[in-house]
């Protein structure tokens, strides 16, 4: 009985022994890596170190946006630090160095009032009437009674004791606040802009006197181009934005953490933003840290290729400005206030200018002009017989027109006695194909064109709510957006809209809107339309960003290429090459033809181009509320060149341009000639330095700051 009772318990012995091997088998071959990674998640934390962001840089290399290093002093806060033991530091550090207080809030005020005062403020909410407070609550937890002791005591601070403290204490909470609002075992930063070289000494030979201070290189973010569509990123002392904390912190980002918050900078952050370091604490029996190890030095954020082509921006910027000022001066433009323009490659969709400049007014009341290229995206307006393209295009898809087809231009007379006509042609009939249409700018022919989709044949006195039996309109604006009109265009920094699609108030403004005279559009809606056009029917998404590069190593060359953006085709419309061929023919006759509208501007080209004008007759909308329903023109441009094989496509945009509805110049025109020349003037100007944008090496270039401060000197305020 013995041998079988021993053998019953061996087995059980190695049964057990068994299930232990396996047990341990399995924790640490199969699950080994991940109970490592608990336990390292427990002892390494991210900090947050200086990394310096990503640079931003023009396509031909030349640096927009650098990172300018900078002393600062630091607080890094261990888990047994209590809060007196943080003020004692505070005020040591506020002998040692000048604190801005404009950042103090006056709930802080009243947290270091109790701090620096904890028994007078104990005395302020007695035990009796939260006993009582306590009793007239069912079921209230302690954190609700301690959270409702703290109201009464902090609304029972009265501002008399408030205002006793001192100057030096403001100075010492302005420290402390810094101290106490980072993470335990993060750095924060205490001071990091105009730390001067005599308060980085003092504290750097008293840091054994002051335990988690440290002085260290921090750095900010230098904007050598004040181009708005860049964006900008926040100060250490703003942090992450309130609206975001939650998708921030998520995401391993600390209070302080400087981020994107407009535009380009913000729609890369992830790429701009670099990978902090990693840390493991060591510690002792009780707890203490007694070393902190560098598990991971982290790495700097990735360096941008922008489309931009900075020197050609420039220019454009000076000519746009040259042109808002000369026509602000005149007598009929008292309602201007900005103008666009825009360049792009029509094949890839990278931008190569983008400029927006408005006016505005300092303190003293004198006129500046103000960066706005932003608004080349996120406002619209009535573009006016630029839009005639898209019109035609719409006209051959629905069968309304055929190539070639000719109709009579003529005042055509709607029921109740409505005159719809050409401006060229205010009382006689004539005789035109598609070509002549576009040449001219011909109103009728897109009025009969639209009638033509409705099925309709024109006749005078035709009654106008036959105009919306069908789907007409709808069908037109279908159209517009495949060409990019109405639509988003893509662009790829956030805040874009996609303009306003008005509901007719009448029948007659569906014929308007093929003449541009209804629908709004943004001026880069208008870049991307011409663009389609010329690259025969492809829409593609305009952008900034054209190339991912790591970090530059020597501060010569960009750094190694990690990826190249492709352009990304969102559309093809649905036209014959013969037709779209027959449109652009019709925008080079608006340059070069004998009564092309702009060929007193374009004729003597030294290269070949095609465009086509746009003076939209609107009502004033804008920002001076008392000259509401004033009316204005808007003169606008689209075009691309050269002819044969387009290298760029270009907008120009100037809203309520004047109140003298036949000016005697056209800036519109003007400026969309002076930036082309200029353009081709800097291709032979690259082509003889040897200039190249490069995908293997590409030297890094300074920006021209002389050129840029002389352009805005050109550009400052002015009488």
């Amino acid at each position: 009985m013995l041998p079988l009772r021993m053998n019953i318990l061996f087995l059980l012995i190695f049964i057990v022994f068994t299930l232990l091997i396996f047990r341990l088998g399995y924790i640490q071959i199969v699950k080994g890596n991940y109970y490592v990674g608990k336990v390292e998640s427990k002892e390494e934390i991210q900090v947050n170190t200086s990394v310096p962001r990503g640079r931003i840089y023009d396509r031909y290399g030349r640096v927009l946006i650098d990172n300018q290093p900078e002393n600062a002093i630091t607080y890094t806060r261990m888990p047994k630090t209590k809060n007196n033991e943080i003020l004692t530091i505070a005020e040591q550090l506020a002998a040692l160095i000048d604190m801005p207080i404009n950042r103090v809030t006056f709930r802080d005020k009243q947290d270091f009032w109790i701090i620096k005062n904890s028994e007078e403020a104990m005395k302020k909410v007695k035990t009796e009437e939260m006993d009582k407070f306590r009793l007239s609550k069912e079921n209230i937890s302690e954190k609700e009674v301690d959270k409702e002791y703290n109201r009464r005591m902090l609304e029972r601070i009265s501002e008399e004791e408030l205002a006793q403290l001192s100057p030096q204490d403001l100075e010492v909470l302005a420290i402390y606040r810094e101290m106490t609002s980072g993470y335990l075992l993060s750095p924060q930063i205490i001071k990091s802009e105009n730390v001067t070289d005599k308060e980085f000494a003092l504290v750097s030979e008293r840091l054994s006197e002051l335990p988690g201070v440290n002085t260290t290189t921090d750095w900010k973010r230098v904007r050598h181009v004040p181009l708005s569509v860049l964006g900008r990123t926040t100060t250490p002392s703003k942090g992450i934005p309130k609206s975001k904390k939650d998708y921030y912190l998520a995401r391993g980002y600390s209070r302080n953490d400087r981020v994107g918050e407009s535009f380009f900078e913000a729609q890369y952050e992830d790429l701009l933003q670099g990978e902090k370091s990693v840390m493991k604490n060591v510690t002792d029996r009780s707890g203490t840290i007694i070393e902190t190890l560098v598990t991971d030095e982290g790495e700097p954020g990735k360096d941008l290729v922008t489309t931009l082509d900075i020197e050609l921006q420039l220019e454009a910027e000076r000519i746009v400005e040259d042109a808002l000022l000369k026509m602000k001066s005149g007598g009929a433009g008292s309602l201007l206030d900005r103008a666009f323009y825009i360049m792009m490659n029509p094949h890839t969709g990278e931008i190569l200018s983008m400029v927006g400049k408005k006016v505005e007014y300092d303190e003293a009341g004198k006129m500046y002009l103000a960066d706005y290229a932003y608004g080349t995206f996120t406002t619209a307006y009535e573009m006016g017989s630029t839009i005639k393209g898209a019109t035609v295009l719409t006209g051959y898809r629905e069968g309304a027109i055929s190539v070639g087809e000719r109709q009579v231009d003529e005042p055509i007379v709607l029921g109740r006695g409505l005159v719809k006509k050409s401006i060229f042609n205010p009382n006689g009939r004539m005789v035109m194909d598609d070509l002549m249409a576009l040449e001219q700018s011909s109103n009728v022919y897109m009025f009969k064109t639209a009638l033509s989709m409705g099925g309709l044949t024109y006749h005078p006195y035709m009654a106008t709510a036959s105009l919306l039996k069908d789907d007409t309109l709808q069908r037109l604006r279908n159209g517009y957006a495949q060409v990019g009109l109405g639509v988003l265009t893509g662009i790829d920094v956030p805040g874009e809209t996609n303009g306003v699609i008005n509901k007719p108030d009448s029948p007659g403004k569906v014929l308007d809107i093929t003449i541009g005279q209804f629908d709004t559009y943004t001026p880069l809606q208008l870049a991307q339309y011409v663009s389609t056009i010329a690259n025969n029917g492809y829409r593609v998404q305009p952008r900034f960003l054209k190339q991912i590069r790591k970090p530059s190593k020597n501060g010569a060359t960009l750094g190694p290429l990690i990826s190249e953006v492709e352009p990304k085709i969102l559309n093809q419309i649905e036209n014959t090459q013969t037709e779209i061929n027959r449109v652009k023919e019709g925008f080079r006759r608006v340059y070069y033809g004998t009564k092309g509208s702009a060929r007193s501007y374009f004729s003597d080209t030294p290269y070949t181009a095609a465009g086509k004008t746009g003076t939209a007759e609107v009502v004033y909308y804008g920002p001076q509320e008392n000259r509401w329903n004033t009316n204005t023109i808007n003169l606008v441009h689209v075009g691309f060149a050269p002819f044969d094989k387009p290298e760029v496509a270009y907008a120009v945009v100037i809203p309520w341009a004047s109140t003298n509805l036949n000016p005697d110049t056209y800036y519109n025109n003007i400026i969309a000639r002076k930036v082309l020349d200029k353009y081709f003037e800097l291709q032979s100007k690259y082509q003889n330095e040897g200039l190249t944008n490069s995908l293997v090496e590409q030297k890094i270039r300074p920006t021209d700051t002389e050129k840029l401060n002389e352009d805005q000197e050109k550009s400052s305020i002015i009488e």
